[in-house]
């Protein structure tokens, strides 16, 4: 396993992962495919803060991270997403990319990492426990999809970011 920031050329690598997850599972929210175009804006507007893990050369996973909120009072805090391909899971490639996506979100400034996980998504909630991220609410019912409401469950996960303290 190799983990590297992505390229754009890695996009329909990723979308390859992301839209079976969006279109066949109640993890997102969301039902609208990623797009290549759409990734490689994404890629380059993130720099740094989005990472790829390959085996044998094929991209099977992807964390990254954005702004949290808008304003200048959550410049500090960020919100993650991390998948993986099927074939990656259990395999402690999601574990070494959130490891590397800290480390970055850290030395940049990041003092809080959010995930917003559905609560049909229990796999999720309990990789994020096992890496240290707290439940801090849950929102019921604040997503809708396939004719279901889903709970929101936010997470987070205090990073040590030098020069800025716990204050």
């Amino acid at each position: 396993m190799r983990l590297r920031q992505a390229r754009a050329g890695d996009a329909g690598a990723i979308c390859a992962i992301a839209n079976p997850i969006i279109r066949d599972t109640l993890i997102t929210f969301t039902t609208e495919q990623k797009t290549p175009e759409g990734v490689a804006a994404e890629i380059a507007a993130r720099g740094p803060a989005y990472l790829v893990g390959e085996v044998d050369g094929r991209v099977l996973g992807f964390a990254s991270y954005g702004g949290f909120r808008a304003g200048p009072g959550y410049a500090h805090s960020a919100e993650h997403s991390i998948q993986l391909a099927p074939q990656a899971r259990g395999r402690g490639m999601g574990r070494a990319l959130m490891t590397r996506l800290e480390g970055i979100a850290a030395e940049q400034g990041v003092h809080v990492l959010v995930a917003g996980i559905s609560g049909a998504n229990p796999d999720g909630i309990g990789f994020h426990a096992a890496m240290g991220f707290s439940e801090v609410g849950r929102l019921p019912e604040v997503g809708r999809k396939a004719g279901r409401w889903l709970d929101l469950v936010l997470m987070q996960k205090i990073l040590q970011t030098p020069g800025l303290g716990r204050t």
